[in-house]
């Protein structure tokens, strides 16, 4: 699924430089054609989508996405896995990918749009203020974990590509957040982590942790 190198959303914005970069070297404007063109260029760079190594280990988890682990938190989640569970919250700046991954084998149960606000991804009430995509996962022996993509105060759009009924495995690409972004992962409190706050991972090969 999605295994472009760089992701079909790029399209609409490369068209759109492309075009005013042609237009602007035949006008003469040559400065303005290179600008255009760079950021042509830097559009491609943050649509990429590159091939990950995903780990075999038969019970770890992924992480969903590039970034810093920027929290790490145990709380009640009552609107989708409705059990006290582990937050693991990453940030993704614009210099990371952005492509999402599954963060393990399983179906997907339940998915949904919460329109909210968009405040910098980076402070904690993002999490439950900011407009946001979740889906919730359903492995093989029953066990749950929730994803929630979560858009910032420059990233604007989110894109799922997967709906209710899907089978998914690890690793596989799931979306994609436009611009600066943040993604939530809800554990069950027996995971064993692998990560702290501060960490740097990558979707799709990073082990957050374990199923004990």
């Amino acid at each position: 699924m999605r295994n472009f190198p760089i992701a079909p959303e790029a399209s609409p914005f490369v068209l759109l430089l492309g075009t005013l970069a042609i237009g602007a070297w035949f006008l003469g404007f040559k400065i303005a054609s290179l600008i255009l063109t760079i950021l042509g260029g830097w559009v491609l760079w943050f649509f990429r989508n590159p091939t990950r190594t995903i780990p075999d280990a038969p019970r770890s988890i992924v992480s969903p996405a590039d970034g810093r682990v920027m929290e790490i938190h145990e709380e009640e989640e009552r609107e989708y896995c409705k059990e006290r569970v582990i937050r693991v919250s990453i940030f993704l700046n614009i210099f990371n990918v952005h492509i999402n991954r599954i963060p393990f084998t399983g179906e997907i149960m339940k998915t949904g749009f919460i329109p909210g606000r968009y405040l910098p991804a980076m402070k904690p009430a993002a999490s439950q203020l900011n407009h946001r995509h979740a889906i919730l996962i359903r492995t093989s022996t029953g066990r749950q974990m929730l994803v929630v993509q979560i858009v910032g105060l420059i990233a604007r759009r989110i894109r799922c590509w997967v709906k209710i009924g899907d089978q998914v495995t690890r690793g596989d690409r799931f979306g994609l957040i436009q611009f600066g972004s943040r993604v939530d992962i809800f554990l069950p409190l027996d995971v064993n982590l692998r990560v702290q706050v501060g960490d740097h991972v990558k979707g799709g090969s990073s082990i957050l942790g374990e199923f004990s």
